[in-house]
């Protein structure tokens, strides 16, 4: 396998919390579902400070986890052609398909949600810079979450790390210069 190979097929089993991790800002942009839009703390307070804070919704995360689940899906069909199976980390025929896609979304929602805490014990405001966990707390997540089940090698989690870590960094920058996103970061 090629390096370019061996990058696509990261980024290609990582769809699912891609996406999963994009839904929670898209929705609350889009202002959908806004019977959701509550406080998955219910704005209660660890240590004086708020356990996630106003910006982390039941909308975000159920719908995150449900887009996630949905793309794991649409990977599992897709594993019928062959240039899916050869970028492929995963036989998806073999695999519990529910099981991964749940784990895979929740566990990058988990990640971001670990990092709201960990902001918050250390004053940290929502948006604040926290480099580079900002970037990647969806990859650390998901890694706890399927690693168990799973056996994802740590390299390939190493190389999401990174991955994300950068295009991360890209579409920011690209985002709020295109006046779509607040931070650089």
């Amino acid at each position: 396998m090629t390096i370019l190979t061996y990058i696509l097929s990261c980024l290609y089993f990582f769809l699912p919390a891609y996406f999963a991790n994009m839904t929670p800002p898209l929705t609350r942009r889009a202002n959908l579902f806004n019977f959701l839009d509550r406080e998955i703390d219910f704005g209660r307070k660890f240590l004086g400070q708020p356990i996630f804070g106003k910006h982390k919704s039941w909308r975000g995360a159920i719908l995150g986890i449900l887009i996630g689940f949905l793309v794991a899906l649409a990977q599992s069909y897709l594993y019928q052609f062959p240039a899916i199976q050869k970028i492929s980390l995963l036989d998806y025929s073999q695999i519990n398909i529910f099981l991964f896609g749940f784990l895979i979304s929740a566990g990058a929602i988990f990640g971001d949600l670990l990092f709201a805490f960990i902001k918050r014990r250390l004053k940290m405001e929502p948006g604040g810079r926290f480099i580079p966990f900002d970037q990647t707390n969806y990859v650390i997540g998901a890694a706890i979450f399927l690693t168990p089940v799973f056996k994802i090698e740590i390299m390939v989690w190493l190389t999401l790390f990174i991955l994300t870590f950068l295009l991360h960094i890209i579409f920011n920058r690209i985002g709020y210069y295109l006046k779509l996103h607040c931070a650089k970061w």
